[in-house]
């Protein structure tokens, strides 16, 4: 297992490595940092598909807070990336991370937890089950 923290420009490059590695998995820390403060979704979006279509890798929903901007994040601003992830790697290879300490430079560990739950009220329970708990035991190895 291996973790990524990339960039945007950097997710490429992922693809390539994941595609040649087919027994490791790769588990995209931050969801590639998207450019959440510029609105923009792409590049990016494409890239994380690319990556997320290859079997072996799961994504991290974490450190979106810290990609917005600083000031005046708002979950309306996340939602286009989260729901990007969600379609691209959907529940069963999608986990929850806090960032925590590094989130607290623009929220509490709270907000963070009560954005990512507004995020993902989509989901239905074994969905939540899946990118709270499931997909991290599973892809760590953790009982």
């Amino acid at each position: 297992m291996y973790d990524l923290v990339v960039l945007p420009r950097q997710l490429p490059a992922c693809v390539t490595a994941a595609a040649s590695l087919p027994y490791l998995t790769f588990v995209l820390d931050h969801l590639g940092k998207p450019p959440i403060a510029s609105g923009a979704l792409e590049p990016w979006a494409t890239a994380l598909r690319a990556l997320a279509a290859l079997p072996n890798t799961a994504g991290k929903l974490s450190g979106l807070v810290t990609e917005a901007d600083l000031a005046s994040w708002t979950v309306a601003g996340l939602r286009p990336y989260t729901d990007t992830a969600l379609e691209a790697f959907g529940p069963d290879r999608l986990m929850f991370g806090s960032d925590w300490p590094v989130c607290t430079q623009t929220a509490t560990y709270t907000q963070v937890l009560d954005m990512t739950r507004e995020l993902t009220a989509v989901l239905d329970a074994p969905e939540c089950s899946a990118v709270y708990e499931d997909t991290a035991r599973r892809v760590y190895n953790l009982r």
